[in-house]
């Protein structure tokens, strides 16, 4: 049921207000989304389990046992990603796959140009 013009108004009210005595707060809330949590628990994950296996390459040559601990860093580490991978759930990954394919990415337009010109080669050799 949307909004009447009345609600609408107080609610950008509100909201005005916010911006005026907490912008902090408003930029913080802005930019937080649900899965915004759940993301930032799989990037600590993702370091998790990289520190895992540097740890598990640097004690190989000092023992197994040691190495092992280093795969028990990892395997903690996958075990958490995989918990925080179901929390966001499959709602959570096509939101942050469309923001990105929405956005002009690492090299811009550069890769749609690339493609244009090679779907379309103009013949210059006539």
């Amino acid at each position: 049921m949307p909004l009447s013009e009345d609600e609408q108004r107080i609610l950008s009210e509100i909201e005005q207000q916010l911006y005026e005595r907490d912008p902090g707060l408003a930029h913080k809330v802005s930019n937080t989304t649900v899965f915004s949590h759940g993301f930032t628990q799989l990037r600590l994950a993702a370091a998790g389990f990289v520190f895992g296996l540097a740890v598990l390459l640097v004690t190989l040559q000092f023992g197994y046992l040691f190495a092992f601990i280093g795969f028990l860093i990892m395997f903690a580490s996958a075990w958490y990603g995989e918990r925080n991978l179901r929390r966001v759930g499959r709602a959570g990954i096509q939101q942050v796959t469309g923001s990105a394919r929405n956005s002009k990415g690492y090299f811009g337009d550069a890769s749609q140009r690339l493609r244009d010109r090679l779907n379309n080669p103009e013949d210059t050799d006539d």
